[in-house]
């Protein structure tokens, strides 16, 4: 994809998700869109450790 196609498509995609018109976009930083899109992105859940996997597989044995 071409920057041009790709920027056209994030200018969409930031009016949808942000209500931004094409001005808008075209004025913001890289920064200010990132902060937008993070904020649209849940936390990542912490994996559990081995003692947390160890009480699951005593609680719900396979048989």
């Amino acid at each position: 994809m071409t920057f041009a196609e790709e920027a056209r498509r994030l200018a969409g995609l930031a009016g949808v998700a942000f209500g931004w018109r094409p001005d808008d976009f075209w004025r913001a930083t890289p920064d200010e869109l990132a902060t937008l899109v993070h904020a649209c992105v849940p936390e990542a859940a912490t994996p559990p450790d081995a003692g947390l996997i160890a009480a699951m597989q005593e609680a719900f044995p396979d048989g």
